[in-house]
């Protein structure tokens, strides 16, 4: 979490979680556990753009796929807001980056979420 002197383009992303997040989306065994691993790589990775980019692509990918055209079409607008977003420095925290949920609104990250997150965190072995 961003400490009171720190700005949200001064935090890091860890890109070992992020990377652990979207491969195991990748070979998840449902898109409802996709889209989870998903939403998760969105918490990790939405205050920077390459990897928020990435994460808006893949669910606009797994929408599709699943041919959730809602999702698909809210995909498409959350891309397009991404650079917006980052210009601005206005990006909701904590927002799991789904059509479902308001693109401006900040949210506490779930908990299952967060478990991912720190599941994905812990060092290979």
């Amino acid at each position: 979490m961003a400490t009171s002197t720190e700005t949200m383009s001064d935090r890091q992303c860890d890109k070992d979680t992020f990377a652990r997040l979207v491969h195991a989306a990748k070979i998840a065994e449902s898109p409802q556990q996709a889209w989870l691993y998903l939403e998760a790589a969105h918490v990790v990775g939405q205050l920077h753009v390459k990897p928020h980019l990435q994460t808006h692509a893949l669910m606009l990918r797994l929408a599709w796929r699943t041919r959730d055209l809602a999702e698909a079409a809210g995909q498409v607008l959350r891309l397009a807001l991404v650079p917006l977003g980052h210009l601005s420095g206005r990006l909701p925290l904590g927002n799991p980056g789904r059509s479902t949920v308001s693109a401006f609104e900040p949210l506490p990250v779930r908990q299952e979420l967060a478990e991912l997150i720190a599941q994905a965190a812990q060092p290979l072995r």
